[in-house]
């Protein structure tokens, strides 16, 4: 995709001036820097960019909730009893599904929690759940403790996938090999997409069919998947998914969370639930009947009324998602990393190996996000040095730095500014 030539500020800036999306830079605050030069933020990954719109979408609830009191619920610019709402079309055409099938609820965890109670029921012989190496934390965490919740123990119900490429990488071969040889005894595929450490992505699609035609059912956190990925969730029959909204959908710390439950799993009476008022049928909602009447989409999977401060500041962005597109930002994203990567391996070659998957024009690998492991030197003294300089990036020990051209808000001359600056620390 790259030559040589490209090596060199001016092709960064010839890349910048050809730019479709250039102009979302501008909708960004970026942080501040005390050093020399402008802050060179990739960590989008992490914790995205406030949108400058962000603050006026607070302040506007701000003044329903002065004006209106409890009468804003139904009063203002954006009422709040349907708020929601205002996100199910723009998380629709973020995720690839219908409007019925996504929902903005509670947080990630608690998400996938509530996923697992309707779509891991294990039986005495199919119990076993198939995570990646390398999960995060509160994933492992998660369905270690839903495995013993049913009365299994989590060191033989819950399976990593054995890599095969490197420690972190496994082939989508091998992964679809892995589901047949689990085979009747696996209940669950339940994947992030990406991978927080190693960046890859799997193929959705194949390893949901693989998954289905054993019996399983099929799952993705797509913590770093949402705004990151072109996905297409409906299509491919994943099950469920769960996603957060403070990294790539820049919607701010602990901003809500999103769910997609496929429209086949829709008004089963007979599907585990953990149920509350939020998702019972929107024309009796205000009836208080004692029994619970579920609304036929995804939103029966909601508990209460959502928190209108975090989706307003989600509204402003997603917004940006609207205006832009994911494909578009998908290609970007693309042109991107892959210039970061050609950069590093140009310029760090001896002191660096990329650990994320390379870039596949056929078959989605990976998305924005770039994890490298250093190979030479002292990683936290390097991280002390980006930092005073204004370099924002990220490190996962040992070794492990991780690092995100965001297409909403990087450009290609950030992606040349931080090779260099990487260059100059060995």
């Amino acid at each position: 995709m790259y030559k040589s030539s490209d090596n060199h500020i001016d092709s960064a800036l010839a890349l910048d001036t050809q730019d479709s999306l250039k102009d979302l830079r501008a909708e960004f605050y970026f942080p501040e820097n005390e050093g020399e030069g402008d802050t060179l933020y990739f960590c989008g990954h992490s914790l995205g960019l406030m949108p400058k719109d962000a603050q006026t979408a607070i302040e506007t609830e701000f003044t329903s909730w002065k004006k209106y009191g409890v009468e804003g619920h139904f009063n203002g610019p954006y009422p709040w009893l349907p708020y929601h709402e205002n996100i199910t079309k723009s998380f629709a055409n973020l995720v690839g599904a219908k409007e019925t099938e996504v929902v903005a609820m509670n947080t990630l965890t608690a998400n996938l929690h509530m996923m697992m109670v309707s779509f891991y029921r294990p039986t005495k012989k199919r119990f076993k759940i198939l995570i990646e190496k390398n999960t995060f934390p509160s994933d492992q965490y998660a369905v270690d403790s839903q495995a013993r919740f049913h009365g299994f123990d989590p060191e033989i119900a819950v399976v990593e996938v054995k890599t095969d490429i490197n420690d972190k990488v496994v082939s989508k071969e091998s992964l679809l090999s892995q589901i047949e040889e689990l085979g009747d005894e696996l209940a669950l595929v339940m994947l992030g997409n990406c991978n927080y450490l190693s960046g890859q992505c799997f193929d959705m699609q194949a390893v949901t069919e693989k998954a289905h035609s054993v019996g399983a059912m099929c799952g993705f956190n797509l913590a770093h998947g949402a705004g990151n990925l072109f996905l297409e969730l409906h299509q491919h029959q994943v099950d469920f998914a769960v996603w957060c909204s403070y990294k790539y959908l820049n919607a701010g710390p602990g901003g809500i969370a999103g769910a997609f439950v496929h429209e086949k799993h829709h008004g089963q009476k007979d599907i585990p639930r953990f149920e509350g008022w939020w998702g019972n049928n929107k024309e009796n909602r205000f009836q208080m009947n004692r029994r619970f009447d579920p609304l036929n989409s995804v939103e029966a999977w909601q508990l209460s009324n959502p928190p209108i401060f975090q989706l307003a500041t989600l509204r402003a962005s997603m917004n940006l998602f609207d205006k832009a597109g994911m494909k578009n930002l998908r290609a970007k994203g693309d042109k991107l990393t892959s210039y970061l990567e050609f950069l590093l391996k140009e310029n760090c070659a001896d002191n660096l190996e990329v650990v994320t998957p390379a870039y596949n024009e056929s078959n989605q690998t990976r998305g924005s996000m770039l994890c490298v492991k250093v190979l030479k030197g002292e990683t936290k003294e390097m991280m002390n040095k980006f930092a005073k300089k204004g370099i924002i990036i990220d490190f996962r020990e040992p070794d492990i730095l991780r690092m995100c051209p965001a297409p909403m808000y990087n450009n290609f001359s950030d992606c040349f500014k931080l090779a260099m600056a990487i260059k100059e620390s060995f």
